[in-house]
C-alpha cells in the first residue's frame, strides 16, 4: 500500500491499540470457539490472572465483549464474556492470522486446526474481492485513495 501522505487517522493503527497484543488475540481466539468464563478463557490461554482481567475489561470496553451475568447453584454471581457484533466483525481477522500461520510457521504435519463450513464440511478460504465481485491477487492489484475521514499531518 503506497499513499503519498501521512494519515494520522490510520485505521489500522487504531485497530492495533485495542487488539494488537498477543494476549488479546488469545483471548477473542477462545471466545471465537465458545469460551465464556474467566476460569475457562484462563486454562486455555495461560495468560495470567491479572493479565488476562485487564485484556477482558478492554474488551468490554471497547464493546468487543459484553459482560452477561451467570450463577452456579450456591457460588457466588459471576460473569461471562461473550463477543458482539463489533467483536465477531474481528473474525475474518482472525482467520487470515491463522491461515498465514498455518502456511508458514505449521509443523511437518500441518496445520493444528482446519476450519470447516458446518453445512457441508468443505475447508473455509478467505477471499479477497472487490466490491464487484472480482477476485484480488494481492496489494499489487489495489490502488489506495483518499477517504471522506482522511486527515493528513
Amino acid at each position: 500500500m503506497s499513499v503519498s501522505f501521512r494519515v494520522d487517522n490510520c485505521s489500522i493503527e487504531r485497530t492495533l491499540d485495542i487488539v494488537g497484543e498477543k494476549w488479546t488475540f488469545l483471548v477473542l481466539r477462545e471466545a471465537f470457539s465458545g469460551v465464556r468464563r474467566f476460569a475457562d478463557m484462563q486454562a486455555m490461554t495461560g495468560a495470567p490472572r491479572q493479565v488476562l482481567s485487564a485484556r477482558l475489561a478492554r474488551l468490554v470496553d471497547e464493546g468487543l465483549l459484553r459482560k452477561e451475568p451467570y450463577r452456579e447453584p450456591g457460588q457466588r454471581q459471576r460473569d461471562e464474556y461473550r463477543l458482539t457484533e463489533k467483536g465477531r466483525d474481528l473474525y475474518p481477522l482472525l482467520v487470515a492470522l491463522m491461515q498465514w500461520g498455518d502456511k508458514y510457521l505449521s509443523d511437518e504435519d500441518g496445520p493444528p486446526v482446519l476450519l470447516t463450513h458446518r453445512d457441508c464440511g468443505a475447508l473455509i478460504e478467505l477471499r479477497f474481492r472487490c466490491a464487484d465481485g472480482h477476485e484480488v491477487g494481492g496489494p499489487r492489484e489495489v490502488t489506495p485513495l483518499p477517504g471522506a475521514g482522511l486527515k493528513t499531518a
